[in-house]
């Protein structure tokens, strides 16, 4: 089979018609250049929220396999569309959902994983001179139960069809043309970078910067899938995603991130004892919550107790504070507190490693700002700091000006 390209264009890049044809003739001019070319959507603009908003209108708990059938309907809408629009220029396009091209994904809904893919259809149709269009973000799993891949998932999509159909690179078409410093609706000065490692990537797509899925990268970085990531409004190049960059050891950070889509919760008076903080964190992960940040304090009222803090998604909260609330009882602990208003801002550098002080000059640069820390979490590459939301970009510039993140001025 002929050189295969996989491209994947999110929200913005589908938001309405005329986005629709734009996408419609660069894939076409792919075509032209002698690509098999599969294309992976997301949802139209903002259609997934909207969907979710119906949902929680209707149920305040909407049983999340119902959930999966309504949000999977969006990316069908603009892959039909993005296919139409391709046969009206005279290519022959066909559109598939997951299910269809054999997207097999384990059976949590709401946030599944891709197990296998069957490509044998798709191969079928690009051996027909077709240009493939696939619904990003959902799958089917072993009930033939539809599934979606979490907020970002047609990422994941497009990098597991680029390692199955074995291709040259995988090409992320967004609002941005590629990766930021920081995010540069919020840093005026945010610099492009061109060429960031998997590990990095991973790490500032976990913290908050919302280019793409953390999975996609963990699977792009598994088996060495290159990604572009670039505008789908300009033919710039982007940012390359692919193994470590020598050059950017030298570089002590890389960029700083923001995520406000976190909540923190307390679980307090938490009898001191061995194994209570183990189990708040089994009964947690068995009801599939992910927790991120953790602090274990002595209880503000003493007494053999402790508090234990830690951050989940804002879109898990309800379900985390049930799960909570219950534990609570069954522990004998004081009851639950939560902060829905928190940011989490990160700085992540692969020359971290290498080098010291970083930590100590981020937490000085808050403080110099005014800036209070809430908790802290650090790994070899990263440090995050939770802080007030309303403080949250205030502090992402301040850290990107310390670190001397910008461009540089004219003259300078």
């Amino acid at each position: 089979m002929d050189k295969i390209i996989v491209q994947k264009y999110g929200g913005s890049s589908v938001a309405n018609i005329l986005r629709i044809q734009d996408a419609a003739q660069r894939v076409v001019a792919y075509k032209n250049k002698g690509y098999n070319v599969v294309v992976v959507v997301s949802a139209l603009g903002d259609t997934t929220d909207e969907l979710l908003d119906m949902a929680y209108k209707i149920a305040k708990e909407p049983p999340e396999r119902e959930l999966d059938m309504l949000m999977s309907t969006g990316e069908q809408v603009s892959s039909a569309l993005l296919a139409m629009a391709i046969n009206a220029l005279g290519k022959e396009s066909i559109s598939f959902t997951g299910a269809q091209v054999g997207i097999m994904t384990d059976r949590s809904h709401t946030k599944a994983r891709i197990i296998n893919i069957d490509a044998k259809r798709i191969k079928e149709e690009l051996n027909k001179g077709k240009v493939v269009i696939v619904a990003g973000f959902q799958g089917i799993n072993p009930e033939q139960d539809i599934t979606t891949l979490g907020r970002g998932g047609s990422d994941t999509t497009a990098v597991a069809l680029a390692k199955v159909l074995k291709s040259s690179v995988c090409e992320i078409y967004t609002d941005v043309d590629g990766i930021y410093t920081a995010d540069p609706r919020i840093v005026s000065d945010a610099k492009k970078i061109d060429k960031i490692c998997y590990e990095e990537m991973l790490e500032m797509a976990s913290l908050g910067a919302q280019v793409m899925q953390a999975r996609s990268i963990e699977l792009a970085s598994k088996f060495h899938v290159p990604i572009h990531v670039r505008s789908s409004f300009s033919n710039k190049q982007g940012t390359i995603v692919t193994k470590e960059v020598r050059a950017m050891e030298d570089v002590l950070v890389s960029g700083v991130t923001i995520n406000k889509n976190e909540a923190k919760i307390t679980v307090c008076d938490v009898p001191d004892k061995p194994g209570y903080a183990a189990r708040i964190f089994e009964t947690l992960a068995d009801a599939d919550i992910n927790v991120d940040m953790i602090i274990q304090n002595i209880s503000r009222t003493g007494a053999n107790a402790t508090d234990v803090s830690f951050t989940v998604m804002k879109s898990d909260l309800q379900k985390t504070l049930k799960v909570a609330k219950k534990l609570c009882k069954e522990i004998e602990a004081g009851g639950t507190t939560y902060d829905d208003d928190i940011a989490k801002v990160s700085v992540v550098g692969i020359g971290m490693r290498s080098h010291s002080g970083v930590a100590g000059k981020m937490f000085k640069t808050l403080a110099e700002a005014g800036i209070n820390i809430e908790m802290i979490s650090t790994s070899e590459i990263k440090i995050s700091c939770v802080v007030d939301k309303s403080s949250g970009e205030k502090a992402v510039k301040a850290i990107h000006k310390a670190f001397k993140l910008g461009k540089l001025k004219k003259g300078h």
